[in-house]
């Protein structure tokens, strides 16, 4: 019987080799290559054009959804499962039109990402945990008109606007607020946060929180007189 052949995607190497060590116990999956970053996944999957790829949606360089839309726009046969470590409806829908064959959380039972590989691998969709095919999947789409028309972006460049939540931690970040201030203030757990932050830094491609409140400021997405007034508040 022919194997499902894997690449798994995450800069984690200790995720990762979970992830691996879960596919290596079933007869009929075969992880056949590993990346940490996003350049190094798409030269990777064009050289093993494997039948799936198992990507973290956070990754340096290439994010997961920006690679997943160079390989829809190459048309390569390689599905994509995307991994987040947080839940976030607008990355949805933006991860699936951009290509992803399905989208879930990182804490997701191994068996159950078994099973969504399998899915995917017969020409399904997946979306928090439910099938669909190709007509499911644009009904599903189509029911969610909050989707930006600008669904992609170039290499270094933000894939898309931060969500309303990402935000908010921008916004605090730029008062200079400490993590566990901003999960006392949004009433947000203190990991939640951080997943937030760490999500915002690689949205924009930058590496500190100082940056990110530099960046902001910059575009007008938040404003110092504005903050100065929520501080007083």
């Amino acid at each position: 019987m022919a194997k499902i052949t894997l690449v798994v995607v995450d800069d984690h190497p200790i995720f990762r080799q979970g992830v691996v060590d879960a596919f290596s116990v079933e007869k009929d999956l075969k992880v056949v290559g590993q990346a940490s970053d996003g350049n190094e996944a798409l030269s990777l999957i064009k050289e093993l054009q494997p039948d799936v790829a198992v990507v973290d949606v956070n990754l340096p360089n290439l994010n997961g959804q920006q690679l997943t839309r160079h390989l829809k726009g190459e048309k390569s046969h390689t599905r994509v499962v995307l991994l987040t470590a947080y839940d976030d409806s607008s990355q949805v829908v933006h991860s699936m039109a951009a290509g992803a064959a399905a989208y879930c959380v990182k804490d997701i039972d191994p068996q159950k990402l078994v099973q969504i590989v399998r899915a995917v691998f017969q020409g399904n969709y997946v979306v928090a945990e439910t099938i669909l095919d190709q007509a499911g999947l644009q009904r599903w789409l189509g029911e969610r008109t909050e989707l930006s028309a600008r669904a992609y972006s170039d290499p270094g460049e933000p894939f898309e606007p931060l969500s309303k939540r990402e935000m908010e931690v921008l916004d605090c970040v730029t008062r200079g607020m400490s993590n566990k201030e901003i999960a006392s203030s949004l009433e947000i757990s203190h990991q939640t946060v951080k997943n937030h932050v760490t999500a915002i830094l690689r949205k924009l491609n930058i590496e500190d929180r100082t940056q990110a409140a530099v960046y902001a400021l910059r575009r007008g997405w938040v404003r110092l007189y504005e903050n100065e007034k929520k501080a007083q508040e």
